[in-house]
């Protein structure tokens, strides 16, 4: 349908590929999670200084004094997968290292903290302002469990997978018959001597052990997170087996559902805006719902639906939307000029297509609202207008008188056609270096 940004954290493709609107938090917070609710983890702690993760590492991960010190993972905490892979900016390669001796924890974060991590999932990098220090475990196997929301079966599923601690998307592939489903009724909720037996024999265990039954206690442990913390999704990769028989949840992605920000305000007061597209952030102050995509021509439309066959019917006439921006219904003057202040000040932007549908609001009072906003603004990046409902032939008669010269459309696809045209000229003549005017706007 239409492209997106890796960085938008509070957007996410679930594992069926389903667009969710949710808060994510770091791996430390998530891991705090699992440890309040009954799930063991490694032995961890986070650090926002090189000093800090060095007396961590010596004084709480190691006991003060200890000649022959424990070895420690180091972890940078920013919202991506990849990073042991990935490079800093500054040119350090590795997210993830090893602490094997005294001096190594503080400069590992010397060189990790205060810089941008650049990954294959966040190639404009993310700012890494904490570490987390984790003990290094030695696991005799590794596994899968995850618990996301289906639409399709209108509610949670669980999925569990006896190969972990690489790219399930990979397994899912090469070896499906290994990932099992399973549908939740939510009114009944995870069934534990039905669905999580199955899952932990499929896992490996065999009925009766002590790992099948600290399997089935995981799984319904992670199963009360889900519904009583409002998720959208929780996944354990890997979900790991200790030489003792222990099993350990080593790392988890856990991210909330927006609309239970209310309920769920400890965690929310958690979010991390340094790692979200600040756009995004900007416009979430101001009551907008915005998502950053990799498009030149910006969208300002009210109503989910609408911005949605907005932007399908951008990519028919073979352009390219720059985002998702829903005003929404009763939008007021203040969002209006935030929504047209974010459009504006985005250089991938080349041309602005406003399409309002006057409903519940007139299309006179929107008109009057927008050409305010433009003219306090002094924008002058092309706008393409289309408007349809009440007092729509008043709203033209003001845009058109208003001297702030504005693109009126008929219709959608009028609108999409005029706004890919006239971004496709801003391109080019960009290439070319030459300066194009639009009716009196100067690009």
């Amino acid at each position: 349908m239409f492209g997106r940004r890796l960085l938008i954290p509070r957007h996410h493709y679930d594992r069926l590929g389903i667009l969710f609107r949710a808060l994510h938090v770091h791996e430390y917070i998530s891991l705090e999670l699992m440890k309040t609710n009954g799930i063991k983890t490694p032995e961890c702690k986070v650090a926002s200084t090189p000093e800090e993760a060095e007396n961590i590492f010596l004084n709480h991960l190691n006991k003060p004094g200890t000649k022959k010190l424990k070895d420690v993972v180091i972890k940078a905490q920013v919202l991506s997968g990849g990073r042991k892979a990935g490079r800093f900016q500054n040119g350090f390669r590795g997210g993830i290292h090893m602490v094997t001796k005294p001096g190594k924890a503080r400069q590992y974060a010397e060189q990790m903290l205060g810089q941008k991590l650049v990954t294959q999932q966040a190639p404009q990098g993310l700012l890494c302002n904490r570490v987390l220090l984790m003990e290094r475990m030695y696991l005799r196997r590794e596994m899968y469990l995850s618990i996301v929301m289906d639409p399709k079966s209108q509610g949670p599923v669980i999925m569990a997978c006896p190969q972990g601690g690489t790219s399930i998307e990979q397994v899912a592939k090469d070896t499906p018959e290994l990932l099992l489903t399973e549908s939740i009724d939510i009114r009944k909720g995870l069934l534990p001597e039905e669905q999580c037996e199955r899952m932990a024999r499929h896992l490996g265990y065999e009925t009766g052990t002590e790992g099948f039954q600290q399997a089935v206690a995981v799984m319904q442990n992670l199963y009360s997170i889900f519904i009583r913390c409002d998720t959208t999704q929780i996944e354990v990769n890997p979900l790991a087996e200790t030489p003792e028989g222990d099993i350990v949840v080593c790392d988890a992605k856990v991210t909330f559902d927006d609309n239970a920000a209310y309920r769920q305000s400890s965690i929310f007061e958690r979010r991390d805006t340094s790692q979200e597209d600040p756009r995004e952030a900007e416009a979430a102050e101001h009551g907008l719902n915005y998502v950053g995509l990799e498009g030149n021509i910006g969208c300002m439309v009210n109503g989910a639906g609408l911005a949605m066959a907005t932007l399908d019917t951008i990519k028919l006439k073979g352009g390219n939307p720059a985002n998702f921006l829903d005003v929404g219904g009763g939008a007021s003057e203040t969002q209006i000029l935030k929504a047209f202040e974010i459009l504006s000040g985005d250089p991938s932007v080349k041309a602005i297509l406003v399409n309002i549908f006057g409903g519940i609001m007139r299309c006179d009072v929107i008109a009057t609202g927008i050409i305010q906003t433009a003219q306090e603004l002094g924008i002058q990046k092309p706008i393409i207008i289309r408007l349809q409902g009440t007092n729509v032939n008043e709203a033209r008669t003001l845009i058109e008188g208003c001297g702030f010269k504005m693109i009126l459309a008929n219709d959608i696809e009028d609108a999409a056609t005029k706004a890919v045209g006239i971004a496709e000229i801003a391109v080019q003549a960009e290439k070319i270096k030459v300066g194009v005017k639009f009716d009196g706007l100067d690009l």
